[in-house]
């Protein structure tokens, strides 16, 4: 696997793997045990569009694991997009710098142009509503060290699923597993796009849609909340409409299902 574009191109072997690799450095890294697997690397994060967590995680890693790395925050004002360069041409230059680039870009399918023309692997960290692949594994990671398991789970999505691409790359991961449960919560105005609707479909899982939070919460094992996407509104006043249908907060949560966990 050259690339990482979409959790589409994973399979359930794939992510056993990569979750045990996953405990064994997290073992590694608590014990002081030093790791070298990218020494002698360098990785390149060129990120379009804002990001704190997302980048600095991905530079943290990079770092830990005995690699180098080169940075430009804001690529869409301080790179040579703002004097008309295409991303192609940039991946084909940034290319020649690095071992890996990591992308966020604003445009759907940027990560997958960039792929198509890169010299080195392209890590997709967001690009605009599509998708957000490695942080849909982290998720998932997480899921299953805190419930257990992922097969058989009930989980619950609320909040902005048309847009928000985090949602869009944890359903096709949740589809790998056996007989999940997904409750859609969002307003009619930002419900799931249908292709991971038929997704969910061709893979034989079960969905129900809803508007009210609540309906969901005694059926679910997982709730996974995304915010209200304001940078992919075009009016302000829209986005201050929707911003707080979905709040999890002390009332919503005054009678948690049992063995609730929230982190």
């Amino acid at each position: 696997m050259r690339h990482i574009i979409s959790t589409g191109q994973f399979d359930r072997n794939f992510l056993d793997n990569l979750f045990d690799d996953a405990d064994l450095m997290e073992s590694s890294l608590r014990s002081n045990a030093p790791l070298s697997s990218a020494r002698g690397r360098i990785m390149a994060t060129l990120f379009y569009e804002p990001s704190t967590r997302t980048r600095l995680s991905f530079e943290s890693a990079m770092l830990r694991l005995g690699g180098k790395v080169i940075s430009t925050e804001n690529a869409a004002q301080f790179s040579s997009a703002a004097k008309g360069e295409t991303l192609e041409d940039t991946i084909k230059i940034v290319g020649g710098y690095a071992d890996v680039i990591v992308l966020r870009h604003h445009e759907r399918g940027a990560a997958g142009r960039a792929a198509s023309v890169s010299p080195v692997t392209v890590i997709n960290a967001g690009d605009g509503t599509g998708e957000h692949p490695t942080q849909a594994l982290l998720d998932l990671y997480t899921i299953k060290k805190e419930k257990g398991r992922v097969d058989g789970l009930g989980v619950a999505l609320a909040g902005d699923l048309l847009n928000g691409r985090t949602v869009h790359s944890l359903i096709r991961l949740l589809s790998i597993y056996k007989n999940p449960m997904v409750f859609l919560v969002s307003p009619e105005k930002l419900r799931l796009p249908e292709e991971y609707k038929r997704c969910m479909t061709e893979a034989g899982m079960r969905f129900e849609e809803f508007d009210d939070i609540g309906e969901s919460l005694p059926r679910a094992d997982v709730i996974y909340m995304t915010r209200v996407q304001k940078e992919r509104f075009g009016s302000l006043e829209e986005y201050e409409e929707l911003k707080n249908l979905y709040v999890l907060d002390a009332e919503s949560m005054r009678a948690p299902p049992e063995n609730y966990h929230l982190s």
